[in-house]
């Protein structure tokens, strides 16, 4: 991976990435594929799914498959079955209605790790509508009333990569194995 992809990292992200078990991982609305491109590094096979095929192009490549889905378009089934996904990687995105979708296509052992903007964010920018701003403590509610367990989570202010309000959480099936989630970093032996 080159340098440029490594910083563009979410942080968040890659502190939680090593958690996720072997096995296929979702990056969801991908955009560039920044967080793709990290998983594939880490040898996790990849399927980056973005409504932009502009977007996809640079997404593309060794281990990354890539799908040019619109998730919003009520017309549209959700396209994967559940139990897929060792791991699924959201950021900066926001469509209530998938959530159940998320939880239903991971693993029992997979992975659930989320990151977007919370109420507040206003105050900073776009996003800036209610409709795309978590409220307090909503990702974590979604993720308990889906079954996942909290591994971690943070809701609050954030200066970088720019100002803004925030919601993290790093969550898991039941089937994950608990001993792997060491949060200093890393992964824990089993």
């Amino acid at each position: 991976m080159n340098s440029h992809a490594a910083a563009s990292v979410s942080p968040w992200v890659a502190r939680c990435a090593p958690l996720a078990l072997p096995g296929e991982v979702l990056d969801l609305a991908c955009g560039s594929g920044r967080h793709a491109r990290h998983f594939a590094a880490l040898g996790h096979p990849v399927l980056a799914v973005d409504r932009d095929p502009a977007a996809l192009a640079g997404a593309a490549g060794q281990g990354i498959a890539t799908l040019a889905f619109d998730l919003e378009d009520p017309a549209l089934a959700w396209p994967f079955e559940a139990d897929r996904f060792a791991a699924i990687v959201v950021t900066n995105y926001l469509h209530r209605p998938l959530f159940v979708q998320l939880a239903a296509s991971l693993r029992d052992d997979g992975l659930l790790i989320y990151e977007t903007f919370a109420l507040g964010n206003e105050a900073f920018g776009k996003p800036s509508n209610p409709a795309f701003l978590l409220e307090h403590g909503e990702l974590l509610a979604m993720a308990s009333a889906h079954g996942l367990k909290t591994i971690a989570y943070e809701d609050g202010y954030v200066e970088r990569p720019k100002p803004a309000m925030v919601q993290r959480l790093c969550a898991a099936k039941p089937g994950f194995t608990w001993t792997r989630a060491r949060l200093d970093g890393g992964a824990a032996p089993i």
